[in-house]
């Protein structure tokens, strides 16, 4: 098996790839628009949930090496620069669910964290930019479900969704029975996004009907709110487990895949990233949906978030470079896109502390 077609199952999909864009306007984010308009992150068709069919997944088989080998010359091969780069990182900014989700949150911290969503880059990097007449806006706001009202109040008439994490975070051991009522509690609060983490045992013990019902009851539970199905990727063991708790999530009606909590051990990494997509892609080609995907823990430069970008750009195409099917779980990560924003207006790095979270 070449490197084109990592992943063996009924309906194999083979590599698209695309050249990244040469110019800054080509990722940039849209026109300004009216401040009420309602989120821009939730235009595209929702999964619908399909029939439980192990079928989909049972002859799942990873080629490690090849897969290793596609994510080794990823940041060789895709060189993005000046104007591009600029282009490509505004367009990160745009697709970050800029998170707090520590022990000592307050509702002061969760505000300010709300104001930089709002206003991620400095003004006056925008004006020499030539983005001053654009709306630029991150793409949510995660926090716990204590402070979804006040995320809710102080993004009001900014069209930015509020993410809450779900379903006993970052565990997800608690009794199922409380994993719905947090939902239901967060909806109800006002949030449009449901982080739920999937059990993993299910995973670890190949329960995938377990798993199918219990994803199946948490995008029941939430409604109209769309759900973002955290794997942990790195308490899973094996990348054929990834590749088939991705599956099964989609199946049972997943609007996103999320790779981690940002809390284990391991989090994001290029490699589960590239098994997830080319299960995205099987998924869309079995059903027509198209399903989002979400890095999350230890995405924290620029250039991280650029390889990201570029590796959902070549497995699944332009769609993907939106908020409404990507999103990066980060909370330093902007910091470090505004410092590089800066050197490509001045020439020059500024510390860290000239772009607080807020």
């Amino acid at each position: 098996m070449t490197s084109s077609s990592l992943i063996r199952a009924n309906g194999t999909v083979r590599s698209r790839p695309a050249p990244p864009a040469t110019a800054l306007a080509a990722l940039a984010p849209a026109a300004s628009v009216p401040a009420d308009t309602p989120s821009q992150a939730h235009t595209a068709a929702r999964n619908i949930a399909q029939p439980f069919d192990t079928g989909w997944f049972d002859n799942v088989r990873i080629n490690l090496s090849a897969a290793e080998r596609r994510v080794a010359t990823l940041p060789g091969r895709r060189s993005v620069k000046k104007d591009a780069q600029a282009g490509w990182l505004l367009k990160a900014i745009s697709c970050i669910d800029l998170t707090t989700l520590n022990g000592d949150d307050t509702a002061e911290r969760v505000r300010r964290l709300c104001a930089k969503a709002a206003a991620p880059v400095r003004a006056d990097l925008l004006t020499a930019l030539g983005f001053a007449d654009r709306s630029l806006r991150t793409g949510a706001v995660c926090v716990y479900h204590r402070f979804v009202s006040t995320a809710v109040e102080a993004l009001a008439g900014t069209g930015i969704p509020v993410a809450a994490v779900s379903t006993g975070f970052p565990a997800g051991l608690i009794p199922h029975a409380l994993k719905l009522k947090e939902i239901e509690a967060s909806v109800r609060d006002g949030a449009t996004e449901i982080d739920i983490v999937i059990t993993r045992e299910h995973v670890l013990t190949g329960q995938w009907r377990k798993l199918y019902d219990e994803m199946r009851d948490f995008r029941l539970a939430a409604g109209d709110a769309h759900v973002k199905a955290i794997l942990a990727t790195g308490e899973l063991k094996t990348l054929r487990n990834v590749a088939k708790a991705s599956m099964v999530c989609m199946m049972a009606g997943a609007d996103f895949i999320k790779t981690s909590t940002g809390k284990e051990g391991v989090n994001a990494t290029p490699l589960v990233t590239l098994v997830m997509l080319r299960m995205i892609r099987q998924y869309e080609a079995r059903t027509g949906f198209r399903v989002g995907y979400k890095p999350a823990g230890g995405v924290s430069t620029a250039k991280t978030a650029l390889d990201y970008q570029v590796l959902m750009k070549e497995e699944l195409g332009r769609a993907w470079l939106e908020p409404e099917l990507f999103r990066i779980g980060a909370s330093t990560l902007l910091a470090d896109i505004e410092r590089q924003l800066e050197h490509h207006v001045t020439g020059r790095y500024s510390a860290f502390h000239r772009h607080p979270i807020g």
